[in-house]
């Protein structure tokens, strides 16, 4: 039967508690992204430092593996929407963590004019009104790789299909 599986964090929290320029920015961040808590800053922090970890272990590798690696990572950041075509593996070690939290579903939603604001657009998320390529979509953290920004539209069972919704902004109109 074996032991059960143990279950990891998917992040690290900051090495010291109590930093108060560290948690003047959390605070930022969660106030302009309308996250929920510190933690998905964290978890997007991780991710980041994958990214650069793994750029760093490939530009000083040479086998033919780190060439197959190298590519397959450039090609990922680039459907994430993180990088350019014809980035350099240099390039991945200047990707931010605002860049990071703008390519989330919750974020796109406000930036493409569907929701008012970043707590709406959760709202809308987390109650199943948003789909992605006839996907519903529940986790506002979800990041959205560029070919399915165009796609990303309401469900038709919900109510705020219609545009004369009062929830719907004026954007959202046309």
């Amino acid at each position: 039967m074996g032991d059960p599986r143990k279950i990891r964090r998917a992040f690290l929290r900051p090495g010291h508690p109590w930093q108060k320029e560290r948690i003047e920015q959390e605070n930022a961040l969660l106030k302009e992204y309308g996250l929920k808590n510190k933690t998905e800053i964290w978890k997007t922090t991780s991710q980041l430092r994958t990214f650069a970890n793994q750029a760093k272990k490939l530009i000083a590798a040479t086998t033919q593996q780190s060439k197959v690696e190298k590519t397959q990572l450039l090609q990922r950041l680039n459907r994430l929407g993180l990088i350019k075509q014809d980035a350099k593996l240099d390039d991945v070690l200047t990707i931010t963590l605002k860049d990071l939290l703008e390519r989330r579903l919750q974020t796109i939603l406000v930036r493409k004019g569907l929701a008012k604001t970043m707590n709406q657009s959760r709202q809308f998320i987390t109650h199943e009104h948003v789909m992605i390529a006839n996907k519903k979509m529940t986790r506002p953290s979800h990041t959205v790789r560029t070919e399915e920004e165009q796609a990303i539209q309401f469900a038709q069972t919900s109510p705020l299909t219609n545009t004369e919704h009062p929830a719907r902004t004026v954007e959202a109109k046309k």
